[in-house]
């Protein structure tokens, strides 16, 4: 359920944009099990949505004039231009499976891709297309779509993506037969694949952001098999298989990252359901797809361990304001771990800047992971720890 505590998970929902303009299409969003998420569609026109898996009738959507002035943030440095190292990845096309919402990893990482050039590919799940166009509709991503150059972030399509199931051959009838699938087709691993490659041919970026513990907050100890087995499929799996079937259209020197949480090597109470143990398969997977991917298809594969994030689909665990806190209290950084943070990261690990770094767990979590003890302990009360100033 939590690609850590930014819990992100399996997507799927597809759209075209028809625009005065002729943009492309551009949005998304997904939902599951307690886990809302969120991608987006921009367009600087107006224009009409046609679900591309719905037999709705085409909706219009008003055009909003945006007069927003971008925060100052750390994609500003993948906008300067002129002089130093940048991270350029202009004729870069990523595909991002599930971001979870407008304030998550996901959709930070797809966001700090877009802002260093990149070309933008979804894929979100089915079921929830209704969710998403409801926002969509009443303009909820539109401030947290500006880029630091103030322009929009644009998502060029949106593809369906279930990626629990690798090909139509795994998908049981019960889901085969589910209204909330009804309408919608080609969205296994497999085939998102092949319509990508259909559609654009080849993409660079592979971004593995979603994740489902249907019992994480069972102690491990009460965790059935079936929510064991479905944490490591949906979490740990799902990346392989996406791995599998999207290299032979990525482009040599490409990159693929995935995210994880300290909870795979640190015991996190609360953090259960078989969702650790996902997280250390991840993790151990990274190095060796990094090897097999490396040698075969000179891919990268990494991930990244990233720290508590205030999110809606974190807050589907129940204490993730506590962790926050421990953290700001215990970590060599004393501040909250932003989203942007992580998807600056993310483009670093895809652009040529980080071309000689695979097979590596990257830690974003301002330093917590190097701690041996709690300092807010009050058995550390006597000793002189240093505290922010600030």
């Amino acid at each position: 359920m939590a690609a850590m505590f930014g819990l992100q998970m399996v997507t799927a929902s597809s759209y075209k944009l028809l625009s005065c303009r002729g943009l492309r299409p551009r949005e998304a969003m997904f939902f599951r099990d307690g886990a809302i998420g969120t991608a987006d569609i921009a367009s600087h026109c107006g224009g009409s949505l046609v679900p591309s898996c719905s037999k709705k009738t085409p909706m219009s959507t008003s055009t909003k004039t945006f007069k927003a002035v971008a925060k100052v943030t750390g994609n500003d440095a993948a906008s300067v231009s002129g002089h130093g190292l940048q991270i350029d990845l202009r004729g870069k096309r990523a595909f991002v499976a599930g971001v979870a919402d407008d304030n998550g990893y996901g959709w930070a990482i797809a966001k700090s891709l877009a802002a260093a050039g990149a070309e933008i590919l979804l894929g979100t799940w089915v079921p929830a297309l209704n969710i998403f166009e409801t926002s969509l509709r009443r303009g909820k991503f539109d401030e947290s779509r500006v880029l630091p150059d103030g322009s929009l972030m644009e998502i060029t399509k949106v593809y369906p993506l279930d990626a629990v199931y690798d090909n139509p051959e795994d998908v049981p009838e019960e889901i085969k037969t589910n209204k909330r699938y009804a309408g919608c087709s080609k969205w296994t691993v497999q085939e998102v694949a092949e319509s990508v490659k259909e559609d654009f041919g080849s993409i660079d970026i592979l971004v593995h952001s979603l994740a489902n513990g249907p019992e994480v907050t069972k102690p491990l100890l009460e965790t059935s098999r079936n929510g064991y087995l479905t944490a490591v499929s949906a979490s740990s799996y799902s990346f392989v298989s996406l791995l599998k079937h999207f290299v032979p259209i990525m482009r040599p020197g490409g990159s693929s990252v995935s995210l994880t949480y300290i909870a795979s090597e640190k015991i996190i109470p609360g953090y259960g359901g078989g969702m650790s143990s996902a997280k250390a398969a991840l993790e151990s997977d990274t190095r060796v797809l990094a090897f097999e991917a490396g040698r075969k298809h000179k891919i990268r594969v990494n991930t990244i361990s990233a720290g508590p994030l205030r999110s809606r689909a974190a807050k589907a665990i129940g204490f993730i304001d506590m962790m926050i806190d421990y953290s700001l209290d215990n970590a060599p950084l004393q501040k909250e771990l932003t989203a942007d943070e992580v998807g600056n990261t993310a483009a670093f690990l895809a652009s040529p800047l980080a071309s000689a770094i695979t097979g590596a767990v990257i830690y974003v979590d301002n330093g917590l992971n190097a701690m041996g003890v709690g300092v807010d302990s009050p058995l550390f009360a006597e000793l002189s720890i240093p505290k922010s100033s600030h």
